[in-house]
């Protein structure tokens, strides 16, 4: 297998880089990026690994480059945000180089657009698109799919995200998360897509590990995805909280300051000057709570899980896990095509591979019961 990480040299992305680079079958591991001395960086320390390792300088916006970067590979896996720019032109750059695709895309304008627009267009070619593919969405997805198998009807389901600000991730974690809290943003209610503001729901979850938490509407992805493959849903919602700070970045974004670019530039830019004066600490782990309610034989059921993780470590795991199941063509569904995670990975084997690389899940807010 050969396998290209568009972005490979970023947080996440390198993080899928190591692991793909000592996986079984993977022959060659290219790091494209904009950022050629860090990609060579990442790609120096790997030097004793099966794969072979390489590194592409690639521009994002340059649809011929991106097309030719990409041929000849089994898999195109991307970490390259922010993607409600990016992933529509990285997808249609893998349909026009006839190359499977998978990426941590977490934005729910970036996915709508995928699978509206350019499921049609993989199909025509023969592409498997997987849109979503890291923490939240991705891990958050599969999840759901795993906790819905055994109900006969799916009603409801929440998925909650703790995401301490000091969790790494650098100056573009710190623009997909002003992003996300700006603006409208996608809900499922009562059986229908709608937008409400973001930020304009609050609630306090409790988390492993962590206790109660604040958390409010923000854009992932999931009430996109998930009432497209789960029948029957009548409420999809996906909230996150930040901890300590939060105020800082809420009140501002409901009063709609990071709609304004130059503000949300420099919000970014101080974060992240924040993020790197403390740089030598490991970032701080967050979690995720997943909620499914339900029917079984007539009786309301109500199904839990959760787990504890740093960002970089579960996001680029869970893409290197699924770009391997994709090159490997353990999938759910035959045809090409553009899919969330959830459509097409079939969730013990998915959660399985995860938990041999270290990144567990339970049923029980104690941690006591893990789903595999």
């Amino acid at each position: 297998m050969q396998i290209i990480v568009l972005g490979g040299a970023g947080d996440m992305g390198s993080r899928a880089v190591e692991d793909l680079a000592g996986a079984p079958g993977v022959e060659r591991v290219t790091i494209a990026d904009r950022n050629v001395e860090a990609a060579r960086e990442v790609a120096a320390a790997l030097s004793d690994q099966p794969a072979m390792i390489d590194v592409r300088q690639v521009d994002a916006n340059d649809h011929k480059a991106l097309v030719e970067v990409m041929r000849g590979y089994d898999v195109a896996a991307s970490g390259l945000g922010p993607f409600y720019l990016y992933e529509p032109l990285l997808v249609k750059a893998a349909i026009e180089a006839g190359v499977d695709y998978a990426s941590i895309c977490d934005e729910w304008q970036a996915a709508r657009t995928v699978l509206d627009e350019l499921d049609g267009p993989a199909r025509d070619r023969g592409v498997t698109v997987i849109t979503g593919l890291g923490t939240s969405p991705g891990v958050s997805n599969v999840g759901v799919a795993y906790l819905a198998q055994d109900m006969d009807r799916v009603r409801r389901v929440h998925v909650y995200v703790y995401q301490p600000l000091d969790a790494g991730g650098g100056e573009a974690v710190v623009r997909h998360m002003l992003h996300i809290i700006s603006g409208q943003v996608v809900v499922w209610r009562g059986g229908q897509s709608r937008m409400v503001p973001a930020c304009s729901e609050e609630h306090v979850v409790e988390f492993p590990r962590f206790g109660p938490v604040k958390v409010w509407n923000m854009g992932h992805s999931e009430p996109e995805t998930l009432p497209r493959y789960v029948p029957g849903l009548d409420q999809a919602s996906f909230y996150m909280g930040f901890g300590s700070g939060s105020s800082l970045f809420i009140r501002p974004a409901r009063w709609g300051l990071f709609r304004r670019p130059a503000l949300l530039n420099a919000a970014a830019r101080v974060v992240s000057t924040v993020e790197r004066a403390t740089s030598g600490r490991e970032p701080e782990p967050g979690a995720v709570r997943l909620d499914v309610w339900g029917e079984r034989d007539g009786e309301p059921v109500h199904r839990m899980a959760c787990g504890v993780g740093q960002m970089r470590e579960v996001t680029g795991l869970s893409l290197s896990v699924g770009t391997l199941m994709l090159a490997r063509k353990q999938l759910l569904v035959d045809a090409g095509g553009a899919y969330a995670p959830e459509a097409c990975l079939e969730p013990l084997s998915f959660l399985t591979a995860l938990r041999d690389k270290g990144m567990q899940a339970y049923t029980d807010l104690e941690m006591t019961e893990p789903i595999v």
